[in-house]
């Protein structure tokens, strides 16, 4: 790990987000060049990079780059990325060869989410619900819904700990007799229904599309933000839809607080920011806290929806700050 100018990436299915920062001892870290690419408009990843690098370059401005760090969706198995959501296959070895960088890490993009809730402005934080005034702050679960669905646990510590998890891919639960409707029609097309078979922006939509065939409707929507619009102005099946995802995410939530023991959660994502009313409105709230005797423990746990396009970037940057000699910043 070294000082200086860093790029931070963040890699979904859909976009890539990247930006720097020059790590200076005792200053907080601060996003710039801050750049959005959509994945499948590009052949690879190393060509994402380059052209960010070729920019960086141009700018007179900006100092030399020689380090980056990348989070990404997937586990990293040796040298390969395993993700069923990426628009093109990854290979640590061949990134850094193509870049040409001194150094270049892969992370788990979520591990840079819950990496980055420490420098989150309070103004980004929307309490959903439990106790605002609990100052335990770890362990803290991530979660968010957007082409997949991240999880990641903060567990503090100097340099912080962060728990990847791949949640998002364990058997998904349900807790309603129309959730089972649901999961029993997913089951007929799919050998293994996982969480972000519905908790994901694809995944809202086969809900709509399981909801529409139990009601004997035909799809309309063909879109998360289509599907939103819909259910805001009067499309009843669409409204199901939103309610019946929020309040299954609360199940979700309130599931993996108690299997982690978490002390404060975080709901991020692209999904989320959609669903933020819908979110505020109480089935969220009513199934994150519906787990019979032990509700009273869920009650003292803050359950923000975080607001903030760079989450992913600004954990990158602070992970590779956090192991740096001597805590650089």
């Amino acid at each position: 790990m070294a000082p200086g100018v860093v790029i931070g990436a963040d890699v979904g299915g859909t976009y890539a987000r990247l930006g720097w920062a020059e790590l200076r001892p005792g200053q907080p870290l601060r996003v710039q060049g801050f750049r959005k690419y959509i994945c499948a408009d590009h052949p690879s990843l190393a060509a994402i990079l380059c052209d960010y690098l070729q920019g960086l370059r141009e700018g007179a401005a900006v100092p030399a780059v020689q380090h980056a760090v990348v989070a990404i969706a997937g586990l990293l198995d040796g040298d390969e990325l395993l993700n069923a959501n990426l628009a093109w296959p990854v290979s640590l070895s061949a990134l850094r060869q193509q870049t040409g960088l001194e150094t270049l890490e892969l992370i788990n993009d979520f591990a840079a989410v819950a990496q980055a809730m420490p420098h989150v402005a309070a103004t980004d934080l929307h309490l959903l619900c439990g106790d605002e005034s609990t100052t335990v702050a770890s362990p803290a679960l991530v979660l968010g819904p957007g082409t997949g669905l991240g999880v990641a646990v903060r567990l503090g510590g100097s340099p912080s700990a962060v728990l990847p998890s791949e949640a998002g891919h364990a058997a998904l639960a349900a807790g309603t007799p129309l959730e089972q409707d649901v999961l029993r029609l997913l089951s007929q097309q799919h050998t293994h229904v996982d969480n972000e078979r519905v908790l994901s922006g694809p995944g809202l939509m086969a809900l709509y599309a399981c909801l529409c065939e139990l009601r004997g409707a035909s799809v309309r929507w063909r879109s998360p933000a289509e599907l939103v619009d819909a259910g805001r102005n009067g499309d009843l099946l669409a409204r199901e839809s939103l309610t019946t995802f929020c309040a299954w995410l609360g199940s979700l939530a309130g599931d993996l607080a108690l299997t982690f023991g978490a002390r404060a959660v975080y709901l991020t994502g692209g999904v989320t920011g959609h669903l933020a009313a819908e979110l505020s409105q109480g089935d969220f709230q009513q199934r994150f806290l519906a787990k019979g005797g032990l509700a009273p423990a869920l009650r003292q746990v803050p359950v923000y929806r975080v607001e903030h396009g760079e989450l992913g970037v600004l954990g990158a940057l602070a992970w590779h700050a956090d192991r740096l000699p001597d805590n650089a910043t």
